[in-house]
């Protein structure tokens, strides 16, 4: 009897598309990041929300650097063989064999003839203005349109407009960002206690929450600025005094939600300390409101210090500021300059913040699953 052994066919490569298996692929992928790499993802594919953080970055890393982008003293200087540091250090004019024994106006005709002879040099600033550099040589009544000397022209006072759009901004967003971290420290405590400890704690928290949240805010600032000199410190404690209770309600209602939790009450019985169970568990899972409302309150933060600036009750005289240079604007119709490249500054940085609230807002969504 013979018996026939058939041979298995070797297999097949297969013809089927391979979009399913990328599909599978990137699902798994994404199915082993971490949340926190997931919400970048997301936030990185809001295009509007991820290149408005990407400029608004990029100004403020140049608005730090505005004394050397705008200042009325040369960064480096070689005079007679040596080397001087104005940015660093006052020269008199005798230095530079000038008549007087006083800090040296290098915009001063005479001396940056001197700066320029014999071998002589000075590296200037982009714009060789500072914060309160008044033009004195300047040929035309101030304030004057925009020029080739000065590129937005100048205010009232006869000091340069983009300088003081720069150290303007970058007052802005510095006050804007410590009003908002203190906010935020202020409000995640006074919350986390409150929706944590509950009952008669969180009672007492919430009628004096009522009471400080109906004290007139801006007659305090009017009698303040009226006893005490005008300072950013003190705006930015009398701001701080209130800036924290918006933030504090959505804390207190995250905690009340997670506090009955099992993974709450696991680490109860494991017999974890309240603080390491608010800090360590509670408060991680409770964050989603703060990120998500931080440019925003950065926003509000930015426009409360332009208003005060605006009706007087901001930053000391002189001080280079958003609010003051449209209260210069208001008073000057004729000078269109003053008004219209504040209002686009502001504008500009209120939209960015804005694109980026909204992107990461979308970004922590618990109901976007997709990468």
């Amino acid at each position: 009897m013979q018996t026939s052994v058939r041979r298995a066919a070797p297999p097949q490569a297969s013809t089927a598309p391979s979009g399913g298996s990328e599909v599978h692929a990137v699902t798994s992928v994404g199915a082993h990041m971490s949340p926190s790499r997931r919400a970048w993802l997301r936030f990185k594919r809001n295009r509007l929300g991820y290149w408005s953080l990407v400029l608004f970055c990029v100004l403020v890393v140049l608005s730090l650097f505005a004394e050397v982008l705008s200042n009325d003293k040369p960064l480096v200087v070689r005079y007679k063989g040596e080397l001087y540091f104005p940015l660093v250090k006052d020269y008199s004019e005798k230095t530079f064999d000038g008549d007087f024994d006083t800090p040296t106006d290098y915009l001063d005709p005479f001396i940056r003839e001197k700066l320029s002879q014999n071998g002589n040099w000075a590296i200037y600033p982009p714009n060789p203005y500072g914060p309160r550099t008044i033009n004195y040589f300047a040929t035309d009544p101030n304030p004057s349109a925009p020029s080739r000397d000065n590129l937005l022209g100048t205010d009232d006072r006869g000091r340069d407009l983009l300088t003081q759009l720069i150290y303007g901004f970058r007052l802005s967003v510095l006050f804007g960002l410590a009003l908002t971290v203190i906010g935020v420290v202020i409000g995640i405590i006074t919350g986390a206690i409150q929706g944590y400890v509950g009952g008669k704690t969180d009672l007492v928290f919430q009628r004096f929450m009522e009471i400080w949240g109906s004290m007139p805010e801006l007659y305090l600032l009017i009698i303040f600025s009226a006893i005490f000199a005008p300072s950013v410190a003190l705006l930015l404690l009398l701001l701080s005094l209130f800036g924290w209770m918006g933030l504090s309600d959505y804390v207190r209602a995250e905690f009340l939600r997670n506090r009955q939790m099992d993974y709450v009450r696991a680490a109860r019985a494991l017999g974890v300390s309240n603080l390491q169970i608010m800090w360590r568990h509670i408060l991680p899972n409770s964050l989603t409101s703060v990120v998500t409302f931080l440019p925003f309150r950065m926003s509000a933060a930015i426009l409360a210090l332009t208003s005060l600036d605006f009706l007087g009750l901001g930053v000391p005289p002189g001080t280079p500021s958003l609010g003051e240079l449209l209260n210069q604007g208001k008073a000057n119709i004729d000078a269109w300059w003053i008004s219209l490249s504040t209002f686009a500054v502001l504008v500009i940085t209120l939209l960015l913040l804005t694109f980026m609230g909204d992107a990461l807002r979308d970004a922590l969504d618990p109901r976007k699953a997709e990468i």
